[in-house]
């Protein structure tokens, strides 16, 4: 049995909302990168306004949030995992759409976030997990929905990959990916030109988007049945979907 240790915290029902898995470390990427970000809790506590993530991303965080909501569908029956915790309303949001016999299971290998999360989402059909995003504990084909919003831009390639693979390992025969985040921008986009020191200087992995396609980036045993793909904003953003 796995070995984990008890979060002090618990929710409005007296039942701890998740735990903590001795096994699952915080990546050296994400402490070294974004400690600053995602780790500490001044910056969850500073980052944590719905606000604040629309204005980094220049105003698109709603359209953004309902282009993924949309492929999920209007009510959300069956299973769905969103793979790691996001500022801002999205998770409220899915779990609003969840029908009689929806569930949502949302993974974070950060305790912090789902820490976070627990206090902005009390739903019985909602449960939060401590899982890394490249080695997820799921069966496989377990999900009918997974969707994966701007996770990839924050992780190196290697990392990204296997999440990618791991995102469809999850998913059922005909279920779907989503997969929202940077994309590069087209060239008459004035914003091209202001995204490339903000990125390199605080998202150093981001760029790298900018050059390689999301289904490039899909294991080779793992090619999708179908894929989609859609750009917003002049192109700064993508909405990938992949149907496995």
């Amino acid at each position: 049995m796995e070995n984990t240790a008890a979060l002090d915290n618990q929710d409005a029902y007296g039942a701890r909302p998740f735990e903590i898995a001795a096994s699952v470390p915080v990546p050296d990427y994400l402490q070294q990168t974004y400690w600053w970000a995602y780790l500490h809790p001044n910056a969850v506590r500073l980052f944590e306004r719905q606000w604040l993530v629309n204005l980094i991303l220049w105003g698109n965080y709603a359209p953004l949030r309902d282009a993924a909501l949309e492929e999920m569908g209007a009510t959300i029956e069956g299973r769905a995992l969103q793979v790691a915790c996001v500022y801002g309303d999205f998770s409220e949001r899915v779990a609003s759409r969840l029908g009689r016999n929806g569930r949502l299971d949302v993974v974070d290998v950060a305790p912090v976030q789902l820490e976070n999360l627990s206090t902005k989402v009390r739903d019985a059909r909602v449960s939060l997990h401590h899982q890394d995003s490249t080695d997820l504990a799921f069966d496989d084909g377990t999900y009918d929905h997974v969707v994966v919003f701007f996770l990839l831009h924050e992780q190196p390639v290697e990392a990204r990959i296997r999440t990618i693979g791991e995102a469809l390992r999850v998913t059922r025969p005909g279920g779907r990916v989503i997969f929202v985040d940077y994309h590069r921008p087209a060239i008459f986009n004035p914003l091209r030109y202001v995204m490339v020191p903000i990125l390199r200087i605080l998202e150093p992995f981001a760029m790298e988007l900018w050059h390689r396609d999301i289904i490039g980036l899909v294991p080779g045993d793992q090619r999708p049945e179908a894929f989609s793909k859609e750009t917003f904003f002049g192109g700064l953003y993508q909405k990938v979907v992949l149907t496995r």
